[in-house]
């Protein structure tokens, strides 16, 4: 006979202690606006976390972008995890705001920490500026350290300095060394700065005509330079330079509101040199990308470079082709020895045969004794990733009638094969078929992929396209034009057309479209070049004439000039 087996199941008190033991609350700095301003650190933390706690709006939206995340179908209750059954990870938690719409308090903000880690979750309380000033970060870490729990804190950029040096304010130089730092409320003794020592004021928009007054009457001289930036390090920021004794005015002339840096002093003067941040060359501009979803992403990145505010509109969806027999047949001859050369006229070309290889269990080295041919530096740079090199890139235009210049004539005695596989898309032309025939070889043009004209975008999307909201966009290709005016419009005239080549030009024009900007290589980072020079003379034009600098959607030009770069 055998005694039953003592139970060890743990009990509710045991469980609840295990998950407090596994708890982890990382407090990090989330940076005055930009996000990239967060640290490393900062970007691993929220990889790994199971929740985050936001502060602000805008945090949800960074976290998604940050991470790839899908939009969610319906907001989360505020104050709340979303829904577990959308298994979000992470999951996204209003800290701001409560479920009655009023910010939460420091310590109900330490209860949603608190309550989350208890779940024994790694939770990032992400947190705007830098945690452990001018924040909550301190009562938090308080509230958790009570409960037992760990804890660290990631410093994160305060606006205290860095919104300042966004509007090219320095807080010291070297013959300005002092500085305060103040909270701006009722209680503030301002005679006790009255000396000429910089000072950097949060919270002081609504407060400015009192503070300016208060400052005067203890001595400060009224001509000293004043600086108010609001929305600091973002591509909305907007700085307004004044003296002490006419700064509210100017202030409620150009309509400033929280959230806003105001910095006081000799060093403001220094603005006039230093701005670097409002006066790139396409600060501020809402560009419009029509191109497919995935090649976007590198197009983005350099607008932002300019300052520009991008918005990628998909216009072409990438589908396989509808009769793949064609391309099965191509690979199995590659395989075999069948071709000479490949030829990749795209990017998404390499894409296309890439996936075909991965289907049929193929790599890389099925290309054992092939020859490679790139259209341009982009394509050549997808092969290098495929772990290939290109043999031929054009050394003049990249492009087809560029392949063509460089390409080799078929030679009997040095060539074995004349054959050619050109996996394309079933629109390209037939340029190259005809002028590689000509050489003497023989091709295989195989419809490797199709391009399908994209949904409509959303209405809001294209009323702003029509109404001219959008200062300019970028064209990438012939089709990009067509498939954007069939699914959303013509851009109002007041929008600037950037275009990538001639052919792409006289297509816009064919629409009805002005070109502006016409880029002098089809590549698309020369394009953005072309774009912010174009900008960048535009801006030195008013100033010349002494006019307020101004976007494209601000102002309705009754002409406009022709830009080649």
């Amino acid at each position: 006979m055998t005694t039953p087996a003592t139970s060890t199941k743990p009990t509710a008190a045991e469980r609840a202690a295990e998950r407090v033991a596994r708890a982890w609350v990382s407090f990090v700095g989330s940076g005055p606006g930009d996000p990239e301003l967060l640290t490393v650190r900062a970007v691993a933390l929220l990889e790994q976390a199971d929740v985050v706690i936001t502060e602000v709006p805008e945090h949800a939206a960074l976290v998604r972008t940050l991470l790839g995340m899908p939009e969610p179908l319906e907001a989360p209750v505020e104050g709340e995890a979303a829904d577990e059954a959308t298994e979000e990870r992470p999951e996204i938690v209003d800290g701001g705001f409560g479920t009655d719409g009023q910010p939460l308090t420091h310590a109900a903000r330490a209860k949603v920490v608190v309550k989350h880690a208890k779940r024994g979750l790694r939770v990032v309380r992400l947190m705007a500026g830098d945690p452990f000033l001018y924040a909550s970060g301190p009562e938090e870490a308080q509230a958790v350290a009570k409960a037992g729990i760990g804890f660290e804190v990631v410093p994160g950029v305060s606006s205290v300095a860095s919104v300042p040096a966004y509007a090219g304010v320095p807080l010291t130089t070297k013959d300005q060394r002092e500085l305060s730092v103040i909270t701006c409320g009722e209680r503030v003794d301002w005679s006790r700065y009255a000396d000429d020592r910089t000072l950097v004021l949060l919270s002081a928009v609504g407060q400015i005509g009192e503070i300016s007054a208060a400052l005067i009457e203890a001595g400060r001289d009224p001509r000293t330079p004043v600086a108010m930036t609001r929305v600091g390090t973002t591509t909305e920021q907007a700085t307004v330079t004044s003296t002490l004794e006419h700064v509210a005015a100017d202030a409620r002339a150009a309509r400033m509101s929280p959230p806003a840096v105001v910095v006081i002093g000799k060093v403001v003067d220094l603005r006039e040199t230093l701005s670097w941040f409002e006066t790139k060359p396409l600060f501020g501009w809402r560009v419009l990308v029509p191109r497919t979803k995935d090649q976007a992403a590198s197009l983005s990145t350099r607008l932002r470079g300019f300052g520009a505010v991008p918005e990628e509109v998909p216009t072409i969806s990438v589908e396989p082709p509808r009769n793949p027999l064609q391309m099965d047949k191509a690979v199995r001859g590659l395989v075999e020895g069948r071709y000479e050369w490949i030829a990749f006229t795209s990017v998404n070309a390499v894409r296309a045969v890439r996936e075909k290889f991965e289907e049929y269990g193929l790599d890389a080295r099925a290309f054992s004794g092939l020859k490679i041919a790139a259209v341009g530096d982009k394509t050549a740079a997808a092969i290098s990733a495929w772990g290939l090199r290109a043999d031929l890139v054009p050394s003049g235009e990249q492009s087809a009638a560029g392949l063509l210049e460089d390409w080799p004539e078929y030679d009997e005695v040095l060539d074995p094969i004349n054959r050619v596989f050109l996996p394309r898309a079933d629109i390209a032309t037939e340029n190259l078929v005809a002028g590689l025939i000509d050489l003497g070889w023989e091709c295989d043009d195989v419809t490797a992929y199709r391009t399908v004209r994209a949904a409509p975008p959303p209405a809001p999307v294209r009323d702003a396209i029509k109404t001219g909201r959008f200062d300019a966009v970028v064209f990438t290709s012939s089709s990009t034009v067509r498939n954007l005016v069939g699914i959303a419009g013509k851009p109002h005239p007041s929008t600037v057309i950037a275009v990538i080549g001639p052919a792409t030009a006289k297509t816009a024009e064919e629409h009805g479209l002005r070109v502006d900007v016409l880029s002098p290589k089809p590549d698309v980072d020369v394009l953005v070049d072309a774009l912010a020079d174009f900008g960048a003379s535009r801006r030195a034009s008013m100033l010349e004439a002494g006019e307020p600098v101004t976007k494209p959607s601000e102002r309705k030009p009754a002409g406009r000039r022709r830009a080649n770069g």
